[in-house]
């Protein structure tokens, strides 16, 4: 086979250079990284819009197996398995459970999303809103999952006050088994969560937040946050208590966020890291030995593809993530649960793969290249 693709601006030659990768390995010891996975979706189903997603399990997990085998945690159904934009919560509870299974046979570490995404679209009360976070909550802790308490539309479009988060969010964490992760998505993921946490501006918000972790003290593992703002995280982060974690979720900064300064550091639960997973691997070694030389060179290469793969429309990143796994051999198919493989455009997903062979994430370039020649034909490029 060939490793040259006709893309929409000319031909291009993949690589197929790995790099400085790491082999798989333990858990990092300077730091926790949570990779948010996707679903792979079994391409012989019905998986077109608004109908119930279809997933092929085998592949699905057979992913997350291999993001446990680098070293990092699984974070599992959470807005990169498409929760609120093809995922439906009957299939959400099952993965969970699921990878829970898997997890234990692995001794990989895991998450998983808690949201009120059961109820319908539309109006809800405060108290359906409680209760449909209590039922996810009940099924993640039944799972031995650590539930993250996900971001919540319906909650978003309720709430009048920052009290109703507190009172929300509060009986949440009251009736947690063990400490739970918080989450704070941006609107650039999902617009309809703009106004989070009670106030339009961020720095109000943060105000909420730091008084619902203060409040439930012991409680509280960390928090995710996905602003895509390295300064408000930074201050965010010196803001909270000894022991609550920032887990950036900053798909533009991580590598500094992660890195540090003398005041602090960022622990990771991000999608881009399911993408980049050897290279981000071999970083957080190189971070767990004092090399931050390394670090920084391993990363580099990963931040343009990042930057690219979750530009505007931010929430259609989830399209890239699967169409890197398909090129990269992790699914055999470009298909998606929802049929949100049309959500980014032949020319995105072109400068995607030049941007993944230069990040050294395509190491069969000929495999690589055949099915982006069989994609883009379809899309009308000529090969």
């Amino acid at each position: 086979m060939s490793a040259t693709v006709r893309l929409p601006d000319g031909a291009y030659t993949l690589s197929g250079a790995g790099g400085e990768h790491a082999v798989p390995g333990a858990p990092f010891t300077s730091r926790v990284a949570y990779a948010a996975a996707h679903v792979v979706a079994d391409p012989r189903a019905e998986n077109v819009p608004g109908a119930p997603a279809a997933v092929d399990w085998d592949a699905t997990l057979a992913f997350r197996r291999h993001l446990w085998s680098y070293g990092f945690g699984v974070a599992e159904a959470m807005d990169t398995a498409q929760r609120g934009m093809g995922l439906d919560y009957p299939t959400a509870r099952e993965l969970v459970r699921r990878s829970a299974a898997a997890a234990r046979a692995e001794g990989g570490a895991i998450c998983a999303g808690v949201a009120t995404d059961q109820l319908p679209a539309g109006p809800a009360t405060l108290d359906e809103i409680r209760k449909a976070y209590a039922e996810q909550l009940a099924d993640v802790q039944e799972a031995g999952v650590r539930p993250v308490l996900m971001c919540s539309r319906h909650l978003a479009a309720t709430a009048r006050s920052a009290e109703d988060y507190l009172d929300v969010y509060g009986r949440l964490i009251d009736d947690a088994d063990d400490p739970v992760v918080l989450h704070w998505l941006g609107p650039a993921f999902d617009p309809a969560l703009a106004g989070y946490w009670g106030d339009g501006d961020p720095a109000g918000a943060a105000d909420t937040v730091v008084a619902l972790i203060a409040g439930h003290r012991g409680k509280v593992d960390g928090i995710k946050l996905s602003l895509l703002d390295e300064e408000f995280e930074v201050a965010l982060r010196r803001r909270l208590p000894a022991g609550v974690r920032l887990y950036t979720g900053d798909d533009f900064n991580y590598p500094a966020l992660i890195r540090g300064d003398a005041q602090g550091h960022s622990d990771a639960l991000l999608g881009v890291l399911a993408a980049i997973a050897p290279p981000a691997a071999a970083a957080l070694r190189a971070l767990d030995t004092g090399d931050l030389a390394g670090y920084d060179r391993l990363l580099a290469p990963t931040l343009p593809l990042a930057r690219h793969l979750f530009g505007a429309p931010t929430f259609y990143y989830k399209t890239g993530i699967v169409f890197l796994a398909w090129l990269a051999g992790h699914q055999d198919h470009f298909t998606m649960v929802g049929g949100l493989q049309s959500g980014r455009s032949p020319a995105h997903l072109a400068r995607l793969l030049r941007l993944a062979d230069a990040a050294g994430l395509l190491p069969d370039a000929e495999l690589a290249a055949h099915r982006a020649r069989a994609y883009l034909t379809t899309a009308g490029v000529a090969q």
